[in-house]
């Protein structure tokens, strides 16, 4: 007599890796491996935090004329730009698990678009500064700034800014990237109940790259 096997447990195994016991075990294993990850980005980012915060208590008075230099208004669109984002996702991993396959289709593209305009204001913030000559390197000019603090402490505030930022900028890219996928696979009804891993996962991470905005929007634009 052949057994068959019950067709929600079929569903749910035809997602679990040789190496595990069942889908329960699997994505604990991602979980954690996710944590594991996140764990290496906070010490990472951590080493920048802690630079940024030695030069600035060394140079307090140009960090803060450096930082008149940024517009407060785009950084604070783009916070709640990335803010709105992560209610975005949020609602789309909410949508895998709830088998609403065109829900969490659209929540994800939603989640790229609000990560795509980011990144264009960022970029237009980029270009401005270039042409305000404050991209650090041969070319530097603090400006006014210069006959009130050494123009080389306004730079350091700007290489700080641009690694800082453009680091997180490229965070942003491969979230956006793996955004992506996850709508390929939204679209063919990969993603259930039974099986939102990647989602999740994905979620966890840009949930991540927005915790790391939060903390850069008030060390770089609200210095004053």
């Amino acid at each position: 007599m052949t057994h068959q096997i019950p067709v929600s447990a079929a569903r749910t195994t035809r997602h679990v890796a040789h190496q595990f016991d069942d889908a329960e075990q699997q994505f604990d294993a991602a979980r954690l491996g996710m944590w594991l990850f996140l764990a290496t980005e906070v010490l990472f980012f951590g080493g920048l935090f802690t630079g940024y915060a030695i030069y600035r208590a060394m140079y307090p008075a140009a960090f803060h004329l450096a930082s008149t230099r940024l517009d407060v208004v785009w950084g604070t669109v783009n916070t709640a730009v990335l803010l709105v984002s992560s209610l975005t996702m949020a609602l789309a991993v909410h949508a895998a698990q709830s088998n609403d396959r065109r829900g969490c289709g659209r929540f994800l593209v939603a989640t790229m678009l609000l990560g795509a305009a980011f990144l264009g204001v960022k970029a237009y913030e980029y270009v401005h500064k270039f042409h305000e000559h404050l991209l650090p390197g041969p070319a530097f000019d603090a400006g006014e700034l210069a006959a009130r603090v050494p123009s080389g402490q306004v730079e350091l505030f700007f290489s700080f800014y641009f690694a800082m930022t453009g680091m997180h900028a490229v965070h942003m890219l491969i979230g956006l990237g793996l955004l992506s996928w996850l709508w390929l696979h939204a679209r063919r009804g990969r993603f259930s109940s039974e099986y939102h891993t990647p989602v999740e996962m994905t979620g966890l991470y840009w949930h991540f790259v927005d915790i790391v905005w939060v903390f850069l929007f008030p060390l770089l634009y609200l210095i004053g």
